[in-house]
C-alpha cells in the first residue's frame, strides 16, 4: 500500500512538473511570436575580410557580415576547376538559398565534381523539392541515423557543419547557414582558408562522405597531403563513432588561459565542468567575457542559458547581451594566441550530440583580429550585472526554475 502511495505521489509531481514545463514553454512561444512579429529592420556593426597570413601554410580572413562571405562562397565556386565539397545544416528556398544553388550547378555542367551534404532534419520546412538537383550533381541528405549503417550504433545525431572547399586550396567554416535572412540580418562569424591548410577541411569533409555513405554514392580520395606540423588544425565532434573532442579544445584552452578568454556564443548552456572553468579561470585572475544574445532566435535556449547566469556572474565571469539581432557565432580568441571559429556550441546539443567542426588557430595576428572584432561586437552589448540579474522579476525566476531539468537535452 504505502509503495502504491509512493508510485502515485511520484506520477504526480512527473506529471504536474511536465505540465509546468509545457505551459512555460507555450507562454514563451507566445512572448516569441509577438517579439518576431514586432521585429524592426536590423543593423549591427561588421568588418570587412582582411588576409591574415599564418606562416607558409595558409592565407585567412575573417568573416563577421553573410552578404560578403555568401560572395566570396560563389567566387570560389565559379572559379573552381576540378572539385567542390559543399556541406551546411540549414539550406533555404530563398534568393541566397537559389543563388548557391544555381552555382553549384553551373560548376557540374563545366565538368566540376560537385558533392552536396546538407541536413534533412534541419530542412524540413523547406520546400522538398529544392533539393532535386541536376544529376551531374551528387548529393548526399543527412538523417540523424545517417552513418549508422554497417557498424556499431553509438549515437544518433543532426549534422549542423557548415563546410565549402574548393579544388583542395580554398576552404570555408564557420556558423552561417545558407539563406538570404543570414546574409543580412544576422550577425556570425565564418573562416576562409587559402593554401595547404585547407587539406584539413577536405579531409573533414571527406572522411564524413565515406563514413556515412550508403551504396549508391562512390568513395571520395583523401587529400594527396596534409601537414604534420601546422598551427591550423581541424576538430571534429562525430557522434557515429562516439567522438566529440570539440568540449575538450574548450577545456584545455580555458585551462591554459593566464590573460583573457573572450567567447561569443549563440546559445550559452555549459555543463558543469565548462562553468568550474570559466569561474576558475576567473579567480586566477583571468579576464573571462562572453557575449551572448539579448534575444535569439530559440526563446526556451534563452531561458535556460539565463539558468547560469548567477553562477557566472558570481565566480566573476563578465556577460555582455549583444542587442539589435541575433548573434550566431561560435567563437573564442584566449591569451592572444589561441582562437577558434566554428560550428559548435556551448551546449550539449553541439557538444555531445550534432556533427560539428571548428578550426582551431594558434597565431598571435589571427588573435588579434579576433580581438578586435569582440570590441566591435561589445561596443553593441549591453553588460549585464550581478545586480542587474538579481533584479529581474520573480516570475522570470521561477520560469527559469521550472525549464532547469530540460538543460542535459538542449
Amino acid at each position: 500500500m504505502v509503495a502504491r502511495r509512493v508510485q502515485t505521489a511520484i506520477r504526480v509531481t512527473l506529471g504536474a512538473g511536465l505540465a509546468a514545463q509545457a505551459a512555460t514553454i507555450a507562454g514563451l512561444a507566445v512572448v516569441d511570436h509577438q517579439r518576431k512579429r514586432d521585429r524592426r529592420d536590423v543593423s549591427f556593426p561588421s568588418a570587412p575580410p582582411v588576409d591574415v597570413s599564418l606562416d607558409e601554410v595558409a592565407e585567412m580572413a575573417v568573416f563577421t557580415r553573410g552578404s560578403d562571405l555568401f560572395d566570396a562562397m560563389i567566387d570560389a565556386i565559379d572559379g573552381a576547376t576540378q572539385n567542390i565539397l559543399f556541406e551546411t545544416y540549414i539550406w533555404k528556398a530563398d534568393a541566397e538559398g537559389r543563388r548557391f544553388k544555381d552555382a553549384l550547378t553551373r560548376a557540374a555542367r563545366r565538368g566540376v565534381a560537385v558533392h552536396v551534404v546538407y541536413d534533412w532534419f534541419a530542412n524540413l520546412v523547406v520546400p522538398q523539392q529544392f533539393f532535386r538537383f541536376d544529376h551531374r550533381v551528387t548529393v548526399m541528405p543527412h538523417q540523424p541515423w545517417t552513418g549508422l549503417r554497417g557498424r556499431v550504433v553509438r549515437s544518433p545525431g543532426l549534422n549542423h557543419r557548415k563546410i565549402l572547399v574548393v579544388d583542395g586550396r580554398e576552404a570555408f567554416v564557420g556558423g552561417y547557414n545558407i539563406g538570404s535572412l543570414y546574409a543580412t540580418q544576422w550577425r556570425d562569424t565564418h573562416l576562409r582558408v587559402r593554401g595547404p591548410a585547407a587539406a584539413e577541411l577536405e579531409n573533414a569533409f571527406v572522411d564524413y562522405w565515406n563514413g556515412a555513405r550508403g551504396r549508391r554514392h562512390a568513395a571520395l580520395p583523401q587529400p594527396p597531403a596534409r601537414l604534420w606540423h601546422s598551427t591550423f588544425s581541424v576538430v571534429r565532434n562525430v557522434p557515429s563513432v562516439g567522438v566529440y573532442p570539440i568540449r575538450y579544445m574548450y577545456l584545455e584552452a580555458i585551462d591554459r588561459a593566464r590573460d583573457h578568454i573572450w567567447l561569443t556564443h549563440a546559445y550559452l548552456i555549459p555543463d558543469d565542468d565548462l562553468v568550474i572553468a570559466l569561474t576558475d579561470a576567473a579567480a586566477r585572475g583571468v579576464d573571462v567575457r562572453v557575449i551572448v544574445p539579448a534575444a535569439s532566435n530559440h526563446i526556451v535556449a534563452d531561458w535556460l542559458s539565463r539558468g547560469f547566469y548567477r553562477t557566472l556572474l558570481r565566480g566573476g565571469v563578465r556577460l555582455f547581451l549583444y542587442r539589435g539581432t541575433m548573434v550566431h557565432a561560435k567563437t573564442a580568441t584566449i591569451d592572444g594566441i589561441w582562437s577558434t571559429i566554428g560550428t559548435a556550441n556551448l551546449d550539449s546539443l553541439s557538444l555531445i550530440g550534432n556533427y560539428e567542426v571548428n578550426a582551431q588557430v594558434i597565431d598571435e595576428a589571427l588573435a588579434a583580429e579576433m580581438e578586435q572584432l569582440f570590441h566591435m561586437d561589445a561596443a553593441q552589448c549591453r553588460e549585464l550585472t550581478l545586480d542587474r540579474w538579481s533584479e529581474r522579476s520573480l516570475i522570470a525566476k521561477v520560469s527559469e526554475a521550472i525549464l532547469a531539468p530540460l538543460r542535459p537535452l538542449l
